[in-house]
């Protein structure tokens, strides 16, 4: 398999089919996409960074959210920006670049939903032991859980990609419009078999673990509420948990989607585009929900605003 392997060659990134007409106005819309999601996710990161009245656990949990989704389009979207002005015929990407992408990708991936996964802890703690959170949710566990979240993810993805970095390729084209571990995989002659199966595996853990684990938060939540009389923490847990919820399930269907279609040939591009939108929709409506949703940064928002249009 010697002569088949060669690690340092260039491959061709398929992308996604555009006509000459169009390559123009696609440019411009993901160009402006990703600016919205860099600026207002960097936002809020400076917000909750210098706002004392944002120093609070569940704002620093959340900042994880904001910084991954950063990551999450920025290891996409310039690289496919830049493929989308070029032929198709000239789409080409280094095999070691390919790698770095694939692992952020997948990085970004998995963080979203352990991100979430302590998200969901904390609105637990706060909800159902409101007399004790200020006792378990410390700075030190806020870093604990930020670890926790960040060093799973980089010690699975650096597993399946290292599975991935073992084998020979003996093709050139990876067949998406970013590079991933299973384009990588494929473009072996190699059983990949235990790729396959790890991928698929992990996969399904992380987004049962992470569905399974905020379902029954919500549920305990939910009683909670239900037997308390008080109407004012119900409120609070109502406009909290609806804003979580909210990210996750947009996180969850954009992800759900591209699974769906990468089963379906036949779809192609609308897998394409499924795998996109991915990286575009969850940090696009992330600062939005989150923005509009909690008072403090809706009204630093607004305070921020009118300060600039008085100085104007």
């Amino acid at each position: 398999m010697d002569n088949l392997t060669f690690k340092h060659s260039i491959l061709l990134v398929e992308g996604l089919k555009v006509t000459h007409q169009s390559s123009y106005p696609v440019f411009i819309v993901l160009f402006l996409a990703y600016i919205f999601a860099i600026v207002s996710n960097i936002t809020l990161i400076f917000m909750i960074s210098t706002e004392k009245n944002l120093h609070d656990p569940m704002y620093f949990l959340f900042c994880n959210l904001p910084v991954n989704d950063v990551i999450g389009t920025t290891v996409i979207l310039p690289r496919l920006m830049q493929d989308i002005l070029r032929e198709a015929s000239e789409r080409y990407i280094t095999y070691m670049e390919c790698v770095i992408q694939a692992y952020f990708v997948h990085v970004f991936t998995a963080a979203c939903h352990y991100v979430l996964m302590i998200m969901a802890f904390d609105r637990y703690v706060a909800i159902c032991n409101p007399l004790r959170y200020s006792a378990i949710m410390t700075n030190k566990m806020v870093i604990k859980l930020s670890a926790s979240a960040w060093g799973l993810a980089v010690l699975v993805v650096t597993i399946m990609i290292g599975l991935t970095l073992r084998l020979s390729h003996c093709r050139s084209t990876i067949e998406n419009p970013f590079c991933d571990n299973a384009s990588l995989f494929k473009l072996s002659c190699e059983n990949v078999v235990i790729n396959n199966a790890f991928g698929v595996i992990y996969s399904i853990i992380v987004a049962c673990l992470s569905a399974v684990s905020i379902f029954i938060t919500y549920v305990k939540i939910a009683v909670v509420c239900i037997r308390s009389k008080n109407k004012a923490l119900n409120s609070k847990a109502i406009k909290t948990c609806s804003t979580h919820l909210a990210v996750y399930l947009i996180m969850f269907i954009s992800g759900a989607i591209f699974i769906f279609l990468h089963r379906f040939p036949e779809y192609s591009e609308s897998r394409k585009l499924g795998s996109i939108m991915f990286h575009i929709i969850p940090p696009g409506l992330n600062p939005l929900v989150y923005g509009l949703q909690t008072k403090e940064i809706r009204h630093k928002i607004v305070k921020v605003w009118k300060r600039k249009i008085g100085n104007s």
